[in-house]
């Protein structure tokens, strides 16, 4: 359950407008994107990163005050995942290795049995 930007009455988060006060939740004809909306006196603008590195073109731009875009400045892009060393995870580092390059360690093994071979 969320709470209304605008009325704070307690809505369903699958709710595409506030059933008190009707204000749009959702992007029109898109019920799974999210529409960001501005503080009273604000701009989406000021805050998003597209708008800081120069990436945004909706057409309400800078003065926006709702956008299905907005992407906090000081938030990154793709979250920052970190291993936690303390439970033998180096088994799983190895294992993500392996997964990520197969073609690597199927050409090296291939490259070592045809040495051993030769022998």
């Amino acid at each position: 359950m969320l709470n209304c930007p605008r009325c704070h009455q307690t809505i369903d988060s699958q709710a595409i407008a506030c059933p008190y006060c009707q204000v749009a939740l959702k992007a029109f004809g898109h019920p799974g994107i999210p529409l960001y909306q501005a503080e009273e006196d604000e701009y989406l603008c000021n805050n998003c990163l597209y708008n800081l590195d120069d990436s945004c073109n909706f057409p309400k731009r800078p003065y926006a005050r709702d956008c299905t875009l907005f992407h906090e400045q000081y938030e990154p892009l793709v979250p920052h995942y970190t291993y936690d060393t303390n439970h033998n995870d180096w088994l799983k580092i190895v294992k993500l290795w392996f997964q990520r390059n197969t073609i690597l360690w199927l050409f090296l093994t291939l490259i070592l049995i045809s040495f051993f071979l030769s022998f």
